[in-house]
């Protein structure tokens, strides 16, 4: 009789067994909630409470897909959000078609644009071209944007209209300063474009339809 028992109270160890493991493998992946601010899968991040804003908009059931799938679209979504979230938004004013060609332009100065780089005494001088677009689009951001690096106070730089493009030459505002020129070459002409961080003040400012000093757009 005890060899029965034992076999019964065996088996239904077992069973239970089996069951927690099946019931663990079959249970959903959970992740942790992605913060505003935190990059996920090498996109650009949301907003802060820009998912909960997604979400009372309709345009994401709760525990759906995040990404956008493309970059100028992520960007235009996230200045949606922000402009929907603001309750000052003047509607009559806002031009999201503006900010697109401006997406437009960056893709074409980042993707297509030649540039050949020479060191000058201090900085760097950088002789950016192309045909078409591209060459429209290099005049329309290389232009504000050596505005924008004067402004700051590591560098000196200015833009000259030449044929298919613009020379953009940067200096050090201390040339003799040999850890801040190694600096400005390293960042070279891409990296220059990226300092300042206002681009993303201007997307809003243009969303918004507002004017922009030195912007041909």
């Amino acid at each position: 009789m005890w060899k029965v028992l034992g076999i019964m109270l065996g088996a239904l160890v077992g069973a239970a067994l089996v069951a927690h493991i099946v019931s663990a493998q079959n249970a959903p992946m959970q992740h942790p909630p992605m913060q505003g601010g935190q990059m996920h899968g090498g996109q650009m991040p949301m907003p802060q409470g820009s998912m909960q804003h997604m979400q009372q908009r309709g345009a994401v059931p709760a525990g759906g897909p995040t990404l956008p799938g493309q970059d100028a679209f992520g960007a235009i979504s996230e200045i949606a959000w922000l402009l929907e979230a603001d309750p000052q938004t003047d509607w009559s004013k806002v031009d999201l078609e503006r900010l697109r060609q401006h997406l437009i332009d960056m893709n074409e100065v980042v993707l297509r644009s030649e540039v050949k780089q020479s060191p000058i005494p201090g900085g760097l001088v950088m002789v950016v071209t192309g045909a078409g677009r591209t060459e429209q689009a290099i005049r329309a951001m290389v232009v504000p944007h050596a505005a924008e690096l004067d402004q700051m106070p590591d560098w000196s730089a200015r833009a000259e209209l030449i044929p298919g493009g613009v020379r953009l030459t940067v200096t050090a505002k201390k040339p003799d300063d040999a850890k801040v020129v190694a600096r400005l070459r390293g960042l070279s002409f891409i990296g220059l474009l990226t300092e300042g961080a206002h681009h993303q003040r201007h997307h809003l400012a243009m969303a918004k339809g507002e004017a922009l000093a030195g912007h041909t757009h």
